[in-house]
């Protein structure tokens, strides 16, 4: 036994993603898993970049680790740590800097002595290397088929921290999800970075579509759900092959960053409020029950109240169900950071708090037309009380009573109420 570790993650499906594949790896070498919070004799913290908070978060869980156990050694990863390594480097108590690629050779890395910063050129990256057998006690499974970004947009660090778009060759894909499979869960999530590009760079080219179709045709996968599409990337064939197969999850997950065409351009977003108008109209008479959810910025440099109001006019006659939104965060390196018309802070926040209500009218108006069905749910976990919280085909949460821990299970639920932020239902006969 090699002692004992931690990994804690902050932001998207594809750190989580790794963060398991570094668990996985770390447990086969005979280390043992543990809390954070228990004071681990390893602790892997694996950054996120996207907003200053981030940032913070990172730093703040660094610190809290030498306070949970003194003389543990310390590893920042992820994004964070690719952009800025020296940084983190210079915080009391970090021992090791590893950049995104460098994930991988975790193991390598924490043998022998070595330069406490090992950050490769991500602009160098190729490929998709990780594999997973298992992920970790989590109810669903996240495979990771691309990594990177082309896009460049004016806001977003990523496509620094990441590097160019990169997929997974399909039978890569198809191997792992079959494993998943095999091991399991009730539930796939195909991540990336960037997963409407899937293909692109591959010998062959194939598209998403290509894949999922492979995956429904070729694996046992029950239930098996999308992560993030841009919306110039989400075609015809992909909305059509969710409308007819009953094992892709109807959840559409959209960003729409703003619903105004002046700051759309000044965001090097390549489509118009009209082509996502349409878009999401065209989803819902096919799918009339899809759950579409938006990524949306508030107080992007430029956006007046003219600007904002359009975007609330546009999500609010959308037929969409839930929103992410952020406020604008200023990213060194990034054109948005320079840009003239900076929107003070407050005002962003402001403006973001009013799109979140927004977000939760139309959450609650989706929930309610399910009340009195049959859903699938996922269950993900014990609450109290008897209670199980659970994950419905439609990205909406389930909270419903058994006397048995169904976790990881696919059961199929009577809903009989909403509540706030979901349903409630018991386990249909």
């Amino acid at each position: 036994m090699k002692g004992t570790f931690a990994i804690v993650t902050l932001g998207c499906k594809t750190n989580q993603f790794e963060s398991a594949a570094m668990a996985e790896k770390l447990e086969q070498a005979g280390y043992r898993r543990i809390d954070y919070g228990e004071g681990a004799e390893l602790v892997i913290v694996n950054t996120c970049t996207v907003t200053a908070a981030t940032d913070s978060q990172s730093r703040n869980l660094i610190r809290r680790a030498r306070r949970l156990h003194p003389n543990c050694r310390v590893v920042v990863t992820g994004c964070y740590a690719q952009i800025d390594p020296s940084a983190l480097e210079s915080l009391p108590g970090v021992d090791l800097v590893l950049g995104n690629e460098e994930k991988a050779d975790l193991l390598k890395c924490l043998e022998g002595d070595g330069p406490k910063i090992r950050v490769s050129d991500i602009r160098q990256a190729r490929g998709v290397t990780f594999d997973l057998h298992t992920f970790g006690s989590r109810s669903r499974a996240f495979m990771q088929i691309q990594n990177g970004c082309n896009a460049y947009c004016s806001y977003c660090i990523i496509p620094h921290a990441r590097g160019p778009s990169r997929s997974a060759e399909p039978q890569q894909v198809v191997e792992q999800v079959r494993t998943f499979c095999a091991a399991g869960f009730p539930e796939i999530v195909l991540t990336g970075i960037h997963i409407g590009g899937y293909g692109n760079d591959l010998q062959t080219p194939i598209t998403l579509a290509d894949l999922v179709g492979r995956l429904i045709q070729e694996t046992e996968v029950r239930r098996l759900r999308l992560g993030s599409i841009e919306p110039q990337e989400l075609s015809e064939e992909l909305i059509e092959l969710v409308a007819r197969s009953e094992r892709l999850c109807p959840h559409f997950h959209i960003p729409l960053q703003a619903g105004d065409d002046g700051v759309l351009k000044a965001m090097n977003r390549h489509y118009s409020v009209v082509y996502f108008r349409n878009l999401v109209e065209r989803i819902k008479a096919r799918i009339p029950d899809a759950a579409i959810g938006l990524d949306v910025i508030t107080g992007f440099p430029g956006e007046s109240e003219q600007a904002f109001a359009n975007t609330m006019k546009l999500v609010e006659e959308l037929p969409v169900t839930h929103l992410h939104v952020f406020p604008f965060s200023r990213r060194p390196g990034t054109p948005a950071a320079s840009m003239p018309k900076q929107v003070p802070g407050h005002i962003a926040r402001h403006r973001a708090a009013e799109l979140r209500a927004l977000g939760e009218v139309k959450q609650r108006e989706f929930a309610r037309r399910f009340i009195g069905r049959k859903l699938d749910v996922v269950v993900e976990g014990n609450a109290r009380d008897g209670w199980r919280n659970g994950l419905s085909v439609h990205y909406l949460p389930v909270s419903l009573v058994a006397d048995a821990d169904l976790t990881g299970r696919l059961v199929s639920v009577h809903i009989e109420d909403r509540r706030e932020g979901g349903l409630i239902g018991r386990i249909s006969e």
